[in-house]
Formats: structure tokens, C-alpha cells, sequence
């Protein structure tokens, strides 16, 4: 009777020892699948990055007495590069969209500038950026999530919690872009 007691206890602890390697393992995978994701928002933000310094020289010689809006662009930019963490991105990013959207208004006041071959295949190419760069960060949101609620789900988050798994920081917009995204456009005529 007592062994039979011994190889239950056996087989139950070999069951809990390979479901928890399994469930490490899932966290693993979806941990890589979130930095994954990661690193195709950081591939989308390095091409505007590059696109950016043509995009100020090709305005410079249009519109010098912009000097402002083009050193706004450009510090905005280095601060992007230089972000380490999600947050910081965002942040950064933020900025730097608020920056691209002065420097376009400031082209509207150039029709020299607005018909230069150069200058609107380099918009054309950054607003493509642009778009692959919005995918990029919802597919990370998506992965970031799936990935935070596998850490929270039972007994997921007790393997998570054993090993060290930290949560994935989402890809935000700060307040008031969010608010401005939120609210409904006015149309004027």
C-alpha cells in the first residue's frame, strides 16, 4: 500500500514538474514573440529616423528662416534614437510627430517646396513609414498582451512570479494625443 501511495506521489510531482516546464517554456516563446515584435517597431523607426535628415535638408533650402521648426525636428529625432525603453519611444515619439506635423505646416507655406520632387518623395515615403510603423505597433500591443495575460492566468503567474517574468509595457500615446485622437474631427466649410 505504501508504495502505491510513493508512486502516486511520484507521478503527481512528475506532472507538476512537466507542466510547469511547460508553461515556463509558453512564457518564453511569447516573451520573444513580444521583443519580437519589438524589434519591427525599432526596424520602421530607424527608416524614419534615416528619412528625417533628408527630409530637414531638402526644407532648408527652402525655408532657412524656419530654423525653429527645423532645430525642433531634429531634437526630437535625436531624443527618439536615443530612448531606451518602451516608455521612453513613446515619449519620443510623440514629440517627434508633433515636430514632423510643424514642419509639413511650414511646408504648406513654400508651394516652391511643396512641388519639389525630393521633397514629396521623401513626405510620400515617411507617410509609408508612418503606416508601417502604426501596424508595427498594434501587432506589438497585440503580443504585449497576449503575453502580460499569460503572466497573469493561473498557474501561469505562479511559474512567472517563481522565474522572474516581468510584465510588457505597451506602445501609448501620451494624454493629449490620445484625447486629440479621441475626439471627433470638426469640419468647417
Amino acid at each position: 500500500m505504501a508504495t502505491w501511495i510513493l508512486i502516486g506521489l511520484i507521478v503527481i510531482v512528475g506532472l507538476m514538474v512537466v507542466s510547469a516546464i511547460g508553461i515556463y517554456n509558453g512564457l518564453v516563446n511569447r516573451r520573444v514573440r513580444t521583443e519580437n515584435a519589438w524589434s519591427q517597431i525599432d526596424v520602421q523607426l530607424k527608416r524614419r529616423y534615416d528619412l528625417i535628415p533628408n527630409l530637414v535638408e531638402t526644407v532648408k533650402g527652402y525655408a532657412a528662416h524656419e530654423r525653429q521648426t527645423l532645430e525642433n525636428v531634429i531634437q526630437a529625432r535625436n531624443m527618439a534614437v536615443s530612448a531606451k525603453t518602451v516608455a521612453e519611444h513613446a515619449q519620443a515619439e510623440n514629440l517627434l510627430t508633433g515636430a514632423l506635423k510643424s514642419l509639413f505646416a511650414v511646408s504648406e507655406a513654400y508651394p516652391d517646396l511643396k512641388a519639389n520632387v525630393n521633397f514629396r518623395a521623401l513626405q510620400e515615403e515617411l507617410t509609408a513609414t508612418e503606416n508601417r510603423i502604426g501596424f508595427a505597433r498594434q501587432h506589438y500591443n497585440d503580443t504585449a498582451a497576449q503575453y502580460n495575460a499569460a503572466l497573469q492566468r493561473f498557474p501561469g503567474n505562479l511559474v512567472a512570479g517563481m522565474f522572474g517574468f516581468q510584465p510588457a509595457d505597451y506602445f501609448q500615446l501620451d494624454a493629449g494625443e490620445a484625447e486629440a485622437v479621441r475626439r471627433a474631427p470638426q469640419v468647417k466649410f
